[in-house]
């Protein structure tokens, strides 16, 4: 049986090099990246066995994807298309004051059509967990329903389901976002988020141990949990709270971090981890994904075991 299944798109992002602004760059580092697909990755890298379902164009954009997803381990379920194209985005990376922007080239993109019929049911049908974030119902309306019939099927089946909000604000309004998140919720067994979009995106005020409370009285999910950036994060599960300081790192790419959190919890969980050690073992690997270029953390059990091991265990 597979451990994860996770569906969503994946981008080419390109980046100028370290500190020249995208006006003026003549060459780009050119890497892949997207949520559903960081967290796959993260999850078979800790020892998950992990499918990634999409569609992408069949050109040789789209197999670049799925051979660098392989070559982490990730298995993969595509929908091959004759039209369309793989979305791109743009990273211009800075520190303070300018920070960093991101600019999305995702319009027309293959995946924004996938529907249920063309991609691998027996997949989600036969996991463990099905992982899905709030970019994917925003990039079409025919997403938000493959998204939903998605997790439907999932729990049909048994399967266990995840959602991760990751609101983005290019992509729709809070308003918006909030309707078409609370409206899938009732098919979701775990839920993630972070602390500002908890309260900005979904109205719920409070520290995160009330927010967390308040969605798991209101919506049912079995396990919540709240990331706050630079302070850790808390899981909530069967009414006990554990909270989670986040280890120090020194950052030499931010983007991706969260999915290596959440990839790394997966993989500890799946593999038979209680809740206070799935969320060290993802806070480690989201610290080391930190040190690491691009979307992806390319990390090792080892390496997440050792940080742990450093600090003595963070989780409370």
């Amino acid at each position: 049986m597979t451990d994860l299944v996770t569906f969503g798109e994946t981008m080419l992002r390109l980046a100028p090099p370290r500190g020249e602004r995208l006006e003026r760059a003549r060459t780009f580092d050119v890497a892949i990246g997207g949520a559903e697909s960081n967290v796959a990755v993260a999850a078979a890298r800790l020892g998950a066995d992990a499918v990634w379902l999409s569609k992408l164009p069949r050109s040789p954009l789209g197999r670049r994807v799925v051979s660098e997803l392989r070559g982490h381990g990730v298995r993969t379920g595509i929908a091959w298309s004759e039209e369309g194209r793989l979305g791109t985005y743009y990273l211009d990376a800075g520190g303070d004051p300018r920070g960093t922007e991101v600019i999305y080239d995702r319009s027309g993109s293959a995946v924004a059509s996938a529907t249920p019929d063309e991609l691998p049911l027996g997949a989600v049908r036969n996991a463990d967990a099905f992982y899905v974030s709030g970019i994917t119902p925003a990039l079409s309306p025919t997403l938000s329903e493959s998204t939903r019939a998605l997790l439907d099927l999932a729990r049909e089946s048994g399967t266990r389901t995840v959602f991760d909000l990751n609101y983005r604000s290019k992509l729709w309004s809070p308003g918006e976002a909030r309707e078409c998140y609370e409206s899938l919720f009732d098919a979701v067994d775990v839920f993630v988020g972070p602390e500002r979009d908890v309260d900005g995106v979904l109205g719920r005020e409070g520290d995160p141990v009330e927010q967390a409370h308040g969605l798991a009285t209101d919506h049912g999910f079995d396990t919540v949990l709240v990331t706050q950036g630079e302070r850790g994060a808390l899981a909530l599960h069967d009414g006990e709270v554990y909270e989670q300081d986040a280890y120090e790192a020194d950052t030499h790419d931010r983007i991706g971090t969260g999915d290596a959190f959440v990839g790394g919890i997966l993989a500890r969980r799946l593999r038979g981890g209680t809740v206070p050690e799935s969320l060290d073992y993802g806070t480690a690997a989201a610290a080391l994904k930190r040190t690491i270029a691009g979307d992806v953390a390319v990390v090792t059990p080892e390496e997440v075991e050792a940080v742990i091991a450093e600090e003595g265990g963070l989780s409370r």
